[in-house]
């Protein structure tokens, strides 16, 4: 018998009477009887039931949840990219190895002339954002047996505002604002490099809002002539230059066809008159050919001023491109002169890929079908027509007139091998063949280069 029936039983003898007693009972006396008895029994299964179950689990306390930690992705993009919310670093890197050949005429006297070569550039760095719209990039280069601060800068970017505080170029120029590793040709254009376009310490802002682009900026001098090297050329405390750039930039777009029309406008302030009087020179194309086949006098200058125009496009894998620049060079008492310099392209993918444009400036070509991936990567052609005219007043430094024919490879995104051929007709040359100033040069160049 269980529990149950124990207890109901008792509770049963306990309660009904003795025979002997049970026969002075009626019969409505024994129904009120039997249905105590019942009630009782379902109140003992009820207690019983309480007790043979499982006690109830505890209340469950639910604990704030802790707050998520951010955690660091690497991504890469020729390099490593590290990021971790709104902040993020890069590695950046570049190696360009040139050589090349200078064929002059036999006359010409000068160690340039023949092979030679060089390691162009090694660059190491890096680039990344820091929250709250700030980044920063920092860079240095080992370039003519030197090491020199190049793109060092902070930069504050909100909506369509960018300001940059640092080492960074100013807005002279198409052509010197597009990277090394993205031009169509080994060198820039001989004005870019006879004029002195760098990158400066300045404090700069641009505006960018569909097919507009605003620059502006004022600048010193170069990091590297900022040192307090009083045995420089342009070092020590005398060095005070200062001068501002602007540019704009219209980019619309018919179609199919990417336009960009630009104007700039740069004026500076030497302040070293007598220290340092300024010349303006040219190599025969080849960097590592180091002699410089045009080449003004010193002139005792005050300063400059110098504005350029720009017109190019590019629709599918055709582009061109062309600029023109005047500088004009301020001599206290003398007759101010203006010196000339442009140049004009025609270039094309015959792999079919297009080259990029942003931000007023030609990008590089990215290879659909790279090698290792079913492809030979991306093979684009350009012919340039490069003229540098450093005559004016009484000052002769030499005309160019050059024609550069240039192929670029570029097996996989980052890596690019360039092969280039150009002529160039001097007149009035600082370097005579023999008894003449009029001649022409023939250069074979050849570049490779990863950048990352």
């Amino acid at each position: 018998m269980n529990r149950t029936f124990r207890l109901a039983g008792g509770l049963a003898m306990c309660i009904m009477p003795s025979p002997v007693a049970a026969q002075a009972i009626s019969e409505t006396e024994a129904a009120e009887l039997r249905a105590q008895i019942a009630a009782l029994k379902a109140q003992v299964e009820r207690l019983e039931a309480r007790l043979d179950s499982p006690p109830p689990p505890p209340p469950v306390v639910q604990a704030a949840a802790a707050p998520k930690s951010e955690s660091t992705s690497i991504g890469w993009k020729g390099g490593p990219v590290f990021s971790k919310g709104a902040a993020s670093f890069k590695v950046k890197g570049r190696i360009q190895y040139d050589a090349g050949l200078l064929m002059t005429p036999a006359s010409v006297q000068d160690r340039a002339k023949g092979y030679s070569n060089e390691l162009r550039r090694l660059r190491l760095g890096g680039e990344g954002q820091l929250g709250g719209g700030f980044g920063y990039k920092l860079e240095v280069e080992l370039s003519d047996n030197s090491v020199d601060l190049v793109d060092t800068f902070i930069t504050y970017e909100k909506d369509k505002w960018l300001v940059t505080l640092g080492n960074h170029n100013g807005f002279q120029s198409m052509d010197e604002l597009i990277s090394d590793t993205g031009g169509s040709v080994m060198e820039r254009a001989a004005f870019t490099d006879a004029f002195g376009f760098e990158r400066r310490l300045g404090l700069s802002a641009q505006y960018r809002s569909g097919m507009l682009l605003a620059q502006a900026g004022i600048f010193s001098d170069s990091a590297d002539s900022l040192t307090n090297d009083v045995d420089g050329p342009e070092g020590g405390d005398e060095n005070n230059s200062y001068g501002v750039d602007g540019r704009i930039v219209l980019a619309p777009k018919l179609g199919k066809t990417q336009l960009h029309f630009g104007l700039s406008g740069h004026w500076r302030d030497f302040q070293r008159l007598s220290e340092t009087p300024q010349r303006y020179r040219q190599r025969a194309y080849l960097h590592s050919a180091n002699s410089r086949f045009l080449s003004t006098p010193r002139i005792a200058a005050e300063g400059e001023t110098h504005y350029g125009a720009e017109f190019a496009g590019v629709r599918g894998p055709l582009w061109w491109a062309g600029e023109a620049h005047w500088l004009r060079v301020s001599r206290p008492g003398l007759a101010d002169p203006t010196f000339f310099g442009g140049y004009g392209e025609v270039g094309y993918v015959l792999t079919g890929e297009s080259r990029g444009y942003r931000n007023g400036i030609f990008g590089i070509v990215k290879p659909d079908r790279p090698v290792g991936s079913g492809g030979w990567g991306a093979l684009q052609a350009t012919v340039r027509y490069d003229y540098l005219s450093l005559n004016d007043k009484d000052i002769v430094g030499g005309t160019q007139n050059g024609i550069i024919a240039a192929l670029v490879w570029t097996p996989v995104e980052y890596l690019r091998f360039n092969v280039n051929y150009a002529h160039l007709d001097y007149s009035d040359a600082a370097i005579p063949a023999g008894g003449r100033k009029d001649y022409g040069v023939d250069v074979v160049g050849w570049r490779a280069e990863l950048d990352f």
